[in-house]
């Protein structure tokens, strides 16, 4: 869909790509995360878990739709919202690790946000 955009994008495409891919897996390997956290037999362990999984999810879902939109975009916004990213996907990715040895779903969301985090710090660096 990128590539169709009729006029030069704010970035090239197979970044910009790349970045909006990762972003909506990890939107949705959060929320699955956290789903499966509140089946766990001690869902109240897993509280923080559930909390960054949610906040994480929506922020990349917000930085896919916002790298979605080419036409004339505020590129002080775009490295903002691409910054909140990488924060949010640090913080989930770092909490998911601790309880990756005893839940799968753990480990799945953990690699999601490391990749969601590197393909944002990819295109903030083209962005310079």
């Amino acid at each position: 869909m990128v590539e169709t955009f009729p006029g030069e994008g704010f970035a090239p495409s197979s970044e910009l790509v790349a970045c909006i891919e990762a972003c909506l897996g990890c939107a949705q390997s959060c929320t699955a995360c956290a789903d499966a956290c509140l089946s766990e037999e001690h869902v109240g362990e897993l509280r923080r878990c559930i909390r960054l999984n949610a906040d994480c999810a929506d922020v990349c879902s917000t930085t896919a739709a916002v790298l979605s939109r080419q036409t004339s975009p505020d590129l002080e916004l775009v490295r903002a919202v691409l910054q909140a990213c990488m924060t949010a996907c640090a913080a989930c990715g770092t909490e998911c690790e601790q309880h990756a040895q005893m839940h799968e779903h753990c480990a799945v969301c953990a690699r999601a946000c490391r990749a969601c985090e590197q393909a944002c710090r990819a295109l903030l660096a083209e962005l310079g």
